[in-house]
């Protein structure tokens, strides 16, 4: 696990270095480890590294096969990285290292750009051939490592986040109104390659791009979901012993690949505290984590009850932190710098103060997102199958944050566009390979809107404290599976039926059978007191009033009444504005005056 970046200059001249490290040191905190740089005429790579897997040397970064005539940069972990070693040594390769860093390498040159289809894992990495002056990039099925780009008719730069890329300079950081528009429809997702800057592009996820020395770009998908019914028709028993021996398979999978100890986020839902079970008896001491915030209108911010419990039906080591909110007011401006993309979900800065506390204890933890996605668990998915209308219709009127009319009510003439979100959101729903209604909104939401959601947060704010957080959910052989199960099957008893019988007899039935819990931070969604003047100083700052997005008419009403305006899966929009404010201060003004746009 680390952060990359890279430059690849296509007039054939030198690369800027001073950018390259300037870019690198923006990425210190993924990779606090080791920092490396590689230069071969036209092409430069930087890399900071987290060791996890070979603790040795011989694993740095760019790592260089001067016999292949490759050199890489790699973010991520390939957690079938043995098997693979074992038949490239079939095959005659020899190896220096004992990572999966080195697997990439002789993969790439055994299979060419295929090899991706063979990784188990989540990755971003760069390969870069130092005889065809070629570079090849490549992104994950899931998209649960970040590869973002600025791309012009002189350079490529890349870098595992949208802060390094700007640390670089020369980037066009003016706000691409389609994205915008994406980003305030669907709960902050911005679906690749764009994001909400004009000048920076992220790989799509399942997707490779190859650069010819001359800038010529060839860009190719690898992977696609497949959300149909099997030929043969399977019983619900058939299905379950399935979903178990393949999420035995992925947990084990996630945990081996490592050479330091694995501990686990623990919420006290049911998706961490399977993982809990899944690992208790195969690790002498399991560390656990877990956190909790003051409540707020009442609303219960900690799941201590259920965390508790499992801990210690487990005999684990279990850490517990309470959390003021004070604390998440003083952090707040910290969590929004470690942001790649603005995320307004609550969790996101929980998760940023949990990997704070968690990072002095463990270097890698499994965590349980994507569960919900791929297992159908929201309340939002029933309510969306019983609905009428149009797909996009069904679809918008449960999960959409703001209708098209409140969007051009809310921002200024400048930034109004069509309905673009609704346009995409019906183009995605009817692509092939889905059988039912609401296979197709699983699909979509697995494939584009977790990917920038849930799966996007937990790489930034844990890779924020130099801390590896692998999702085994999102093993993509699990994920195959449970997109070809029937949608009933995974809405039976309220949602993610197969997990629940899969956890009957490992894990306590209080944790199995309790209503779904989130994880709340109330004091961003019932914003009073120094949150509220927080937000207030911060949308009616110079800056906002100058940068012209907003209609005052529509941020006073917000601030009028701030309860009052929640989204339909009950996020607050005068956070939603504020954090996006708040964002582009930190991390767009603040590079731009250290490093303007050329």
């Amino acid at each position: 696990m680390c952060g990359i970046c890279g430059e690849l200059r296509f007039d054939y001249s030198a690369p800027d270095m001073d950018a390259l490290r300037r870019m690198t040191a923006r990425l210190a905190r993924r990779g606090p480890d080791h920092e490396g740089f590689f230069t071969d005429g036209s092409l430069a790579f930087g890399h900071r590294r987290l060791a996890i897997i070979d603790l040795s040397a011989h694993a740095d970064q760019p790592m260089l096969d001067k016999a292949l005539h490759l050199a890489l940069v790699f973010n991520g972990t390939i957690y079938n990285y043995k098997e693979l070693r074992a038949e490239l040594v079939e095959m005659g390769y020899n190896f220096f290292s004992e990572g999966d860093s080195e697997v990439i390498l002789k993969a790439y040159h055994a299979w060419g750009e295929n090899c991706v289809q063979r990784f188990y894992g989540m990755f971003a990495f760069a390969i870069y051939d130092l005889r065809a002056k070629s570079l090849f990039l490549a992104r994950d099925r899931l998209g649960i490592k970040p590869l973002y780009y600025a791309l012009d008719g002189a350079r490529l730069r890349f870098a595992s986040t949208l802060q390094a890329l700007l640390a670089g300079g020369g980037v066009d950081t003016s706000i691409d109104a389609i994205a915008l528009h994406h980003h305030f429809t669907l709960h902050s997702v911005v679906p690749a390659p764009r994001t909400l800057l004009q000048g920076v592009k992220k790989l799509p996820p399942a997707h490779t791009m190859t650069f010819s020395a001359s800038g010529e770009v060839a860009l190719h998908r690898y992977w696609t979901l497949n959300a149909t019914r099997p030929d043969q028709a399977l019983s619900e028993q058939d299905w379950l012993v399935a979903t178990r021996n393949v999420l035995h398979r992925a947990v084990e999978r996630h945990r081996l690949a490592s050479d330091v100890p694995v501990g686990v986020l623990l919420s006290g839902g049911l998706d961490s505290s399977l993982l809990v079970g899944l690992l208790a008896d195969h690790v002498d001491e399991l560390n656990t984590f877990s956190i909790g915030f003051e409540e707020v209108a009442g609303e219960l911010a900690d799941e201590f009850e259920y965390s508790d419990l499992v801990a210690k039906h487990f005999n684990t080591k279990h850490h517990k932190f309470a959390v003021p909110n004070a604390e998440v007011l003083k952090h707040l401006p910290d969590a929004i710098a470690q942001m790649s993309e603005p995320m307004p979900s609550y969790d996101v800065t929980a998760f940023y103060l949990l990997g704070q506390k968690v990072a002095p204890e463990v270097k890698v933890v499994l965590a349980g997102q994507g569960a919900d996605e791929v297992f159908g668990g929201y309340f939002w998915y029933p309510r969306m199958d019983a609905a009428t209308g149009t797909p996009q219709e069904r679809f918008a009127q449960h999960y959409s944050d703001r209708d098209h009319a409140e969007y051009l009510a809310m921002v200024t003439e400048k930034c109004a566009v069509p309905d673009v979100t609704s346009a995409w959101v019906s183009e995605q729903l009817q692509q092939p390979g889905a059988d039912e209604f609401l296979d197709q909104v699983l699909r979509m939401d697995v494939t584009n809107l977790m990917v920038d959601d849930p799966v996007k947060r937990v790489d930034n704010m844990t890779m924020a404290w130099g801390l590896e957080a692998r999702v085994p959910f999102l093993d993509h052989e699990l994920v195959e599976l449970a997109a070809k199960m029937p949608p009933s099957l995974k809405l039976k008893e309220g949602g993610k039926f197969p997990l629940k019988a899969v956890a009957r007899g490992v894990i306590p039935d209080a944790v199995i059978d309790r209503p779904k819990g989130y994880f709340p931070v109330p004091a961003l969604k019932y914003i009073r007191g120094e949150f509220l003047e927080k937000m207030r100083a911060i949308l009616n700052s110079q800056a906002c009033q100058s940068r012209g997005i907003y209609r005052r008419e529509y941020v006073e009403k917000l601030l009028t009444e701030p309860e009052a305006h929640l989204t339909r899966i009950q996020g607050s929009k005068l956070w939603h504005l504020a954090l996006l404010e708040w964002w582009l201060q930190i991390n767009v003004d603040g590079a731009m005056q250290d490093h303007p746009k050329t």
